[in-house]
């Protein structure tokens, strides 16, 4: 699997505060058990005592020029020994052999989020969680997939199956390109009805990719404009996702749904402009959705959006009956 070595640094500082937090905790709990021990046991603190004296006598080899290597053999030995008599103490006395031990919730990393100087795999999975949730549609996300996205529901007419198996193709190979020199696409634009897979599919790229590890905002045009207003005029119609809107135009990937939902005045095209165009002079990618067919989005967008949408944008057009209804 074909990772990212940045994440969007935001995400990354509220993980690497978390995994700080975790360790600290386990830490201070396993103190305050090893001095439960300590005060139930008194033998068990001078056995910690002479543990931790070991390292120092190491130390005083080498510094008289000794020979390091049988001291160390030595002092493995002599460790292993400690141990195998502290354990017996403790269940001897009614405590598990483990009980002071710090208790982290990644034993291979020890909640650092790094073994040898690579990430860990939990903190890789942790940064995807959070950019699930910064991506505006983690709820959506533990739904919609590629794996799930059935093309059984357009099988009753032959043309359309195969039709949606190349949107299907199209939008997976975007989501594994995605980054790299030369992709197949730099933008989608999917159109078609609604109730037909192009929610599914877009989730499906947005939560691909970001499993990949690129900063990925996902929004309805509604929404976007929303944060716009807010911006500008202090009320929105409380329908966006909270984004700074400078997300929009500086995220690895937006995904704009719903295209055509939206009230369309001077403002709203003048937003979608700005989003557009800066993210194609960025080349930064973008997924965009609509329910509208091409000749109504010329119609209803001004041509510098429009000319820019059919001339930047991959089109995967979406045919068929109303999945939803199928289900029922």
């Amino acid at each position: 699997m074909s990772y990212r070595t940045s994440y969007r640094q935001e995400n990354m500082r509220l993980v690497r505060e978390e995994y700080e937090e975790k360790a600290l905790r386990a830490e201070k709990e396993a103190a305050a058990r090893r001095a439960e021990v300590e005060e139930a046991i008194p033998e068990v603190r001078a056995l910690d005592a002479s543990l931790s004296g070991l390292g120092l006598k190491i130390f005083q080899i080498a510094m008289q020029g000794g020979d390091v290597a049988a001291a160390v053999q030595t002092l493995h030995e002599e460790t292993d020994a400690l141990l195998v008599k502290r354990a017996a103490l403790l269940r001897k006395n009614g405590f598990p052999a483990d009980y002071d031990d710090a208790k982290y919730e990644c034993p291979l990393c020890r909640d650092t989020g790094f073994i040898k100087g690579e990430m860990c795999e939990c903190m890789r999975r942790r940064i995807i969680e959070v950019g699930m949730r910064s991506s505006g549609l983690s709820e959506l996300l533990k739904k919609q997939s590629f794996e799930n996205f059935s093309l059984e529901y357009y099988r009753y007419n032959p043309e359309i199956y195969r039709e949606m198996s190349e949107v299907f193709a199209a939008a997976k190979t975007f989501a594994e390109e995605f980054g790299s020199p030369d992709p197949t696409a730099k933008n989608l634009l999917l159109v078609g009805g609604s109730g037909i897979g192009k929610t599914h599919l877009s989730s499906a790229i947005a939560r691909r990719v970001i499993e990949r590890g690129y900063d990925v905002l996902y929004n309805s045009a509604v929404g976007m404009l929303s944060d716009f207003e807010t911006l500008r005029f202090g009320t929105g119609l409380a329908q966006g996702n909270g984004a700074d809107v400078s997300r929009y135009t500086e995220c690895d990937l937006l995904v704009l749904d719903d295209l055509g939902t939206e009230v369309v005045n001077q403002f709203s095209l003048s937003c979608l402009y700005h989003v557009v165009n800066t993210r194609l002079n960025k080349e930064l990618p973008t997924v965009i959705s609509s329910n509208l067919p091409p000749m109504e989005i010329s119609k209803t967008y001004t041509d510098r959006i429009a000319s820019r949408l059919f001339g930047e944008y991959r089109v995967l057009m979406f045919r068929g009956r109303d999945v939803r209804q199928q289900k029922k």
